[in-house]
């Protein structure tokens, strides 16, 4: 596929989700699993390796810095460590294409390192904010430079003597924590991050797994640079944000019956499983294991009425990524939908609350964007041509809507698909959704 000829999906109304089915490994973890693998002494094996586009730019890009990595082949890694101060400098830009998670938290591992490095991505990427960890590691000591508008490219200056800073986030973010967690590790002294609210601590769970020392209490975390990690086993659980598709399209669409296996229920994630079921959803948790410092459980989910509600504000920073699902649930609920306080929407790999509400406007739901949020009128879905632009959650989400709708919906600009969700189409095709692609 080409960015001249990007994916299609084609869907024709109805149909049920049934079954049992696995999505790909969790996105989030796959990341950091490359990179603290990397960073430590030692073998680190890993299975459930998530193998989409996003995953394996970070892969690529910590090859290109000289770490021996084998795989991935079907789900596994394995990674030779090169200790924290083993990395070698990079012989062109480390390109990252789509994935600001990769950029974000490289610009803080980079930023201690001894050599110059270089992080560019695709047009996406090159327009998403990143003063929000350029500034915080400005004060740590960084050099690094963008453009006037804030964005991608980052120049990183190394051989830069990083310090600890003391930094209360400004809002919740998982990707500016994690950031400034793994400048930290470089840094003279102790480094300490206070979040307004909870946020995914993939991060903070896996440098304990590997051995290193933090000390996490009531929304902070602190750790002092200069110690080591050892190479350890990870096994990836499911992706609870793709996972959170087919947990909209079995409660919207009548008939469904469907089970999702060993899927990740890190409480800082689970969020989309709390609103679900104050919408009235169907969803039964069974199961429960821990795997690699990680809770999984599977989840059963059947179809049923769904009604609006006000979203608390509480849960929007656990259900982030999961909104352009959840606005397709609104949408087929009873009553009215309110959310608030998700502005951080806007700046993700599009401005999911306007391109959800232009989407949802199309297919003929009365749906409000509002700086922060949306309010979402139930309704019915008619058919038409949506716009995802690039955005592999927009496509996804769209693609559920297709369950409950009464006509054809094609969505457009679907190739991104591939970064979060490799066989998506495939998947859900086989277990309901009357789904086709032209790749």
């Amino acid at each position: 596929m080409t960015e001249n000829n990007p994916a299609r999906f084609r869907l024709t109304p109805g149909g049920k989700l049934t079954g049992c089915v696995r999505v790909p490994g969790d996105k989030s973890i796959s990341h950091r699993s490359i990179m603290l693998g990397s960073l430590a002494d030692g073998v680190t094996e890993i299975t459930g390796f998530l193998e989409g586009e996003d995953s394996l730019s970070t892969l690529a890009a910590f090859k290109s810095m000289g770490v021996a990595i084998e795989g991935p082949d079907q789900g596994r890694v394995s990674i030779q460590g090169v200790g924290l101060r083993g990395l070698a400098a990079p012989r062109q830009a480390l390109y990252l294409g789509n994935s600001g998670t990769s950029m974000r938290l490289m610009a803080g591992l980079l930023a201690g390192q001894v050599f110059d490095s270089l992080l560019t991505g695709d047009a996406s990427l090159s327009g998403r904010p990143m003063k929000r960890v350029v500034e915080p590691l400005t004060r740590m000591g960084a050099h690094i430079t963008m453009t006037e508008a804030g964005t991608a490219p980052l120049a990183i200056r190394g051989g830069m003597r990083l310090r600890g800073i003391d930094y209360a986030l400004p809002v919740a973010s998982a990707q500016v924590k994690s950031c400034l967690l793994l400048a930290g590790l470089y840094a003279s002294g102790r480094t300490c991050i206070t979040e307004p609210a909870p946020t995914r601590d993939h991060t903070e769970r896996m440098l304990a797994g590997m051995g290193y020392p933090l000390q996490r209490d009531a929304g902070r975390v602190c750790l002092e640079g200069g110690h080591a990690m050892q190479g350890i086993a990870i096994d990836i659980p499911a992706d609870i944000s793709s996972a959170a598709f087919f947990l909209v399209g079995a409660s919207i669409a009548p008939g469904s019956d469907l089970v999702l296996e060993h899927v990740g229920m890190n409480p800082t994630r689970t969020g989309v499983i709390d609103i679900l079921t104050r919408m009235g959803a169907d969803i039964r948790i069974g199961n429960r294991r821990e795997v690699g410092g990680e809770p999984v459980a599977d989840l059963h989910v059947r179809s049923t009425s769904l009604y609006g509600i006000d979203i608390p504000p509480e849960l929007v920073p656990l259900a982030i990524d999961e909104f352009p699902a959840l606005f397709v649930a609104a949408a087929c609920a009873s009553g009215r939908t309110v959310l608030t306080g998700a502005e951080e929407l806007r700046v993700k790999e599009s401005d999911r609350i306007q391109v959800m509400a232009d989407g949802l406007a199309t297919l003929g739901i009365d749906a409000t964007a509002t700086p922060d949020g949306m309010i979402i009128e139930g309704g019915s879905f008619g058919g038409g041509v949506i716009d995802s632009h690039g955005d592999h959650r927009i496509a996804m989400a769209f693609a559920m809507a297709a369950l409950r709708a009464t006509g054809t919906i094609e969505i457009l600009d679907c190739t991104n698909v591939n970064t979060s969700f490799p066989g998506f189409v495939k998947l859900a095709g086989g277990a309901g959704l009357r789904i086709a692609s032209n790749r």
